[in-house]
C-alpha cells in the first residue's frame, strides 16, 4: 500500500511513517520544511513537501497517485489558537479535499478522545478540541472519503504494549506508539471504515480489537 503520512515530523507522525516503512508499505513523509527531511533520508523514507497552510488543489498534486493518507498533523502546544485553528482544523479539512482531488479514498485522521462531547472538553484546551470536533465533522459529513477517525486519550512517549481498550467511557492514556500501530492496523482492516474509534491503553491486541468493532 502507498501511503502519505501528513504531519510525519510530529511524535505520532514520524512513528506511523517509520512502522510502515518497517512493514514494507511504500511511504513518503510529509513535511513542511527543508530541514525536517534528514530524519527521514536517515531512516530511506521518502518526504514530499506539504504545507497545511497551502491550497488544496496543491495538497492534491501531492497525494495524486496515493491508496491512503493518514493524517496525523497539529499546530502544538507552544502555538496560539490561531494556529490550532489553520491547522488542526482548517489544514485537517483541506487535506480531506486534496485526497478527493486526487482520488485518495482511504482517509485516517487522528483526533482526541472525546471531541465529540463538548461536555468533556478541558477548559484549558478547548480551542483544540473545537478544531477536532469541526474536522471531524467535515470528514464524517462533507466527504466521500472512506474514513477512519481515532481517538486516543492522553498521549505517552512509552514504548506501548500492541494492546488497547476501545471503549473510551472513562478515559486513560495510550502510547504514542500505539496510536501509530492503530493507524496503520485500521488500514488493513476494512470494517474501521466510517468509524470513529476510542484509544486508550487495554488488554486486547490492536488486531482483534479492530475487528470487534
Amino acid at each position: 500500500m502507498k501511503v502519505f503520512v501528513i504531519g510525519a515530523n510530529g511524535n505520532v507522525g514520524r512513528l506511523v511513517s517509520q512502522q510502515l516503512a518497517d512493514n514494507g508499505d511504500q511511504v513518503v513523509a510529509g513535511i513542511r520544511k527543508p530541514e525536517q527531511a534528514e530524519f527521514f533520508e536517515d531512516q530511506h523514507i521518502k518526504t514530499a513537501h506539504f504545507d497545511l497552510l497551502g491550497r488544496p488543489e496543491e495538497m492534491g498534486v501531492t497525494l495524486d497517485g496515493f491508496d491512503a493518507v493518514i493524517f496525523t498533523a497539529g499546530s502544538g502546544g507552544k502555538t496560539g489558537d490561531d494556529m490550532t485553528l489553520l491547522v488542526d482544523l482548517d489544514g485537517a479539512v483541506k487535506s480531506m479535499q486534496g485526497a478527493q482531488i486526487a482520488g485518495v479514498k482511504r482517509f485516517v485522521l487522528v483526533s482526541a478522545l472525546w471531541a465529540e462531547d463538548r461536555n468533556r472538553w478541558g477548559d484549558a484546551i478547548r480551542p483544540y478540541y473545537a478544531a477536532k470536533f469541526y474536522a471531524d465533522e467535515w470528514l464524517r459529513y462533507r466527504t466521500e472519503l472512506d474514513y477512519t477517525i481515532l481517538e486516543p486519550g492522553a498521549l505517552t512517549f512509552d514504548e506501548g504494549t500492541s494492546k488497547i481498550n476501545t471503549d473510551g467511557l472513562e478515559g486513560g492514556s495510550v502510547a504514542r506508539a500505539d496510536v501509530a500501530r492503530v493507524a496503520i492496523a485500521s488500514l488493513k482492516q476494512p470494517n474501521t471504515i466510517k468509524k470513529t474509534i476510542p484509544i486508550v491503553s487495554g488488554d486486547t491486541p490492536i488486531e482483534e480489537a479492530l475487528k470487534k468493532l
